[in-house]
């Protein structure tokens, strides 16, 4: 009978430990703004803040005169956490925008271990890049960490208040938590995302991860951070939403 027990409760601690160790990202991450462009971020996938739309024999002053900005605003899941810089989310949505010809510039703007407290802090240096559009993926982190719902909906609405005061156009992507969390806490952190969306006439990607969550293929050695192909898999779900933006405003 002990036998019958012992694997499930070992599996189980072993996930609650990943859980803790890595969240959605490295809990010693910086939540400060994001380094210069030249500075890599703890020698994992893309850097920071880095203008993705380069190309050979074009000057970076003519690429960014000629493109709208969107700015995907972040923890690792947007910063590419344990992936090349190509294959980041962020950069193959710049490939999709260039291949579909639409003329905006992606920039990443993804710190890994970020809060949403710490995405106020870098709100302004956000809207330094002068966006139109800004892909606002933060949550994770304070939901993994067991923080007040409260406090996680308060963050966000400043977020979203700072950038819709400078007209940008803000798309809400949405998190969920694993069950372990408890029915009541996991229902109201996916639930504050449908209300920020509802309250402040936002585009909402229900949940960013989905199709990706959960599957050994489409993720990481650690179970929470997509590969290349994870992460293509997010821009194909998330592109159509935001298409309907950029013909709005292009």
């Amino acid at each position: 009978m002990r036998r019958s027990w012992i694997l499930p409760k070992l599996l189980s601690c072993l996930f609650l430990s990943l859980i803790a160790l890595y969240g959605c990202d490295r809990g010693n991450a910086p939540s400060s703004p994001p380094p210069s462009s030249s500075t890599p971020r703890d020698g994992f996938g893309p850097r920071l803040g880095i203008d993705v739309t380069s190309q050979p024999g074009r000057s970076k002053t003519q690429a960014s005169a000629e493109r709208q900005r969107i700015v995907a605003f972040g923890n690792s899941l947007t910063a590419g956490l344990g992936v090349a810089a190509d294959e980041s989310y962020p950069a193959q949505l710049q490939r999709k925008l260039d291949a579909a010809g639409y003329l905006y510039q992606v920039v990443n703007a993804g710190v890994s271990g970020d809060t949403t407290a710490g995405g106020i802090r870098r709100v302004s240096w956000v809207l330094n890049s002068k966006p139109s559009i800004v892909i606002l993926e933060l949550g994770c982190n304070d939901g993994l960490r067991g923080l007040s719902l409260q406090e996680t909906k308060a963050n966000l609405e400043r977020i979203i208040q700072q950038l819709q005061n400078t007209s940008v156009t803000v798309v809400l992507a949405g998190m969920k938590l694993p069950p372990n969390y408890g029915k009541e806490y996991t229902a109201g952190f996916e639930a504050l995302y449908q209300s920020l969306a509802k309250q402040y006439h936002l585009t909402l990607i229900p949940f960013f991860l989905d199709g990706v969550a959960g599957s050994s293929s489409l993720n990481q050695v650690d179970g929470i951070h997509p590969t290349g192909e994870g992460y293509r898999l997010i821009v194909e779900r998330i592109f159509p939403a935001l298409e309907a933006l950029l013909e709005r405003n292009q």
